[in-house]
């Protein structure tokens, strides 16, 4: 495994070559190693920057490839950044090798986490933004993320999994699914939802997110696991 301490390797695999290298090794760093390094801050920030310069330059680009509906355009901008597809592309690029991790989180197995890899990838975007500006990210972001566009519709992974769940459900039981929310905890900066999905009043499926949606998103799509449907 590459040493992290120096993210050499990560620009040649990017193609991307920082000129401030301080706000590469921020966006590497997860919020577990800032007591062990001190002199960097983690990259939650840097994370919420570049999942809104992905979603500019996804909508910047779908809305100019075609004149489809606004509903599908949404379903397959979803495709592009949903954090599954984000944290193939991540391990594709070995973000995991370069992670500054804390010792407790690595030993968890924090490297190949889909959450802290997808969470990466933006963090690096929003880094990219701030050293090269929207030209350079949108590079990136077209090269690496929005390239799969095609494969991921051939997939079917363009669908929403929540409107999957409902039409499955529907037609199989005649139940429209319904979601509650389970508990709300953390700190407002970083909420922790869980939520769980109902078929009548059997309890199919529970998710995770930082949004009470996300949360519903992760319980529709485990429930379709659970019962088989996908």
């Amino acid at each position: 495994m590459p040493n992290p301490s120096s993210l050499a390797g990560l620009e040649r695999l990017t193609g991307v070559r920082f000129k401030n290298k301080e706000l590469l090794h921020q966006a590497m760093t997860h919020r577990s190693a800032l007591h062990e390094r001190s002199h960097h801050g983690h990259n939650e920030r840097l994370e919420f920057l570049g999942d809104a310069v992905l979603q500019l330059v996804s909508t910047e680009y779908l809305y100019e490839l075609t004149d489809k509906p606004e509903g599908e355009l949404t379903n397959w901008r979803s495709a592009l950044v949903q954090g599954n597809h984000l944290c193939e592309v991540a391990k594709e690029l070995k973000f995991g090798d370069y992670l500054y991790l804390s010792r407790g989180e690595e030993a968890s197995g924090g490297r190949s986490k889909n959450s802290t890899l997808a969470n990466a990838l933006e963090a690096f975007i929003g880094a990219l933004y701030l050293d090269q500006g929207m030209d350079a990210a949108r590079s990136f972001i077209h090269l690496f993320i929005l390239a799969h566009l095609r494969q991921l519709i051939a997939h079917g992974r363009h669908r929403d999994e929540k409107s999957v769940f409902q039409e499955t459900a529907q037609e199989k039981t005649g139940i429209t699914p319904t979601y509650r929310m389970l508990s709300e905890e953390g700190p407002d900066h970083l909420k922790v939802f869980t939520c769980a999905a109902f078929i009548g009043e059997e309890k199919i499926s529970e998710g995770q997110g930082n949004t009470k949606q996300k949360a519903e998103q992760e319980a529709a799509k485990e429930g379709l696991k659970v019962r088989g449907w996908k």
